[in-house]
């Protein structure tokens, strides 16, 4: 194992992470949880903005009020 994370450029510790993450998985099971973990972090990023969105004029109708 430590041959293979040498060549490919990775530590062992990432290894044994990934392979505590996906090791008992399917190929098409990894590849949904993929597919979810995108669409968290887009669905995410959509939140953040809307929340910047809607922040100044909660600021303004503060001082006016």
């Amino acid at each position: 194992m430590e041959d293979l994370c040498r060549k490919h450029g990775i530590s062992d510790a990432t290894l044994y992470t990934w392979r505590s993450k996906y090791g008992g998985m399917e190929l098409s099971d990894a590849r949904k949880l993929k597919t979810l973990e995108d669409e968290n972090r887009r669905l995410k990023k959509l939140l953040a903005e809307s929340m910047l969105d809607v922040a100044p004029p909660r600021k303004m109708m503060g001082k006016n009020f």
